[in-house]
């Protein structure tokens, strides 16, 4: 989707390839996982500081704009 983008990176040697937020060694998963248990983007940010409110809405403005055009 956004793999290795101002938003999301992946490498080898960081978190073992898994998704994170780019600059961090935070998993994108680690967010939706936080959303789906009903918790705010704020919370996530308290428990994650290295990854920026623009981050999260930007992963979350391109993936709603793609899952859009999946059912466009």
């Amino acid at each position: 989707m956004l793999k290795d983008s101002p938003i999301i990176s992946r490498s080898p040697e960081i978190m073992s390839g898994t998704p994170v937020f780019t600059g961090t060694r935070v998993p994108v998963q680690t967010l939706l996982d936080y959303l789906k248990a009903g918790e705010s983007i704020d919370d996530f940010l308290d428990g994650f500081p290295t990854v920026t409110r623009e981050q999260v809405i930007a992963l979350l403005e391109e993936a709603g704009k793609r899952l859009i055009n999946m059912a466009a």
